[in-house]
């Protein structure tokens, strides 16, 4: 009996999801996230999931930080990406850093079904228009992947909120802390990204983010 997880902050597209997959394998057993945290609360208590279906931005996971921390915490568990996103660069730096397969939301529910087929199977799926342009990711982007996958979900958090201009006052109220813990944590980020700054700080989690801010406007 396969077990399925979804990681969507969208509940009817959850919905639309655990539909396509009891269509296809009644049996089969899923369980749903909406968050970052939960879903790795989920995948810690059952290591034996048969393939995750991870939404790129959702609370506590934007751009590529949930793909390659999950991936680097859980290589054993297939991740397929399920996006809204659509552009040809997202897809490969997805299946550059890991995931098995990209199913795109605009797919028609036989599309899907027939792509977790694929994939349950030991196979890489990408909807068959990227297939001839999937290039991989550098050496480069690699290595900093794996150091943005070796924060924390707490220090992520904080270094969002850096990006954002946030002072640490400001970040120790919005996460319920103290100062003082928010000043640890700027350390041991700093230490881990190989940085003085914070500058240096966000300038390295641009640098990981799937598109440009002219792109984000876009989407």
């Amino acid at each position: 009996m396969y077990h399925f997880h979804i990681a969507d902050d969208h509940p009817l597209f959850r919905a639309a999801l655990e539909q396509v997959i009891s269509s296809r394998f009644p049996e089969a057993t899923i369980s749903q996230s909406y968050d970052l945290d939960k879903t790795l609360s989920a995948l810690e208590s059952d290591a034996d999931i048969d393939l995750l279906l991870l939404d790129l931005h959702m609370p506590g996971s934007d751009d590529l930080y949930g793909l390659v921390n999950i991936r680097e915490r859980f290589p054993g568990i297939p991740v397929v990406i399920v996006s809204a996103h659509e552009e040809q660069s997202m897809v490969n730096r997805a299946m550059g850093h890991g995931a098995l397969g990209y199913i795109t939301k605009s797919l028609n529910q036989n599309s899907m079904g027939s792509a977790i087929d694929a994939l349950l199977a030991g196979d890489t799926w990408v909807p068959e228009k990227y297939r001839a342009s999937l290039r991989p990711v550098s050496t480069e982007e690699k290595a900093l992947a794996a150091k943005i996958a070796s924060l924390t979900p707490q220090q992520y958090r904080v270094l969002c909120y850096l990006k954002e201009g946030w002072l640490n006052k400001q970040i120790g109220y919005e996460l319920g802390v103290t100062e003082a813990t928010i000043k640890a944590h700027i350390t041991s980020i700093f230490r881990k990204l190989g940085v003085s700054n914070r500058t240096q700080a966000v300038i390295e989690l641009n640098r990981i983010a799937l598109h440009s801010e002219n792109e984000a406007q876009k989407s």
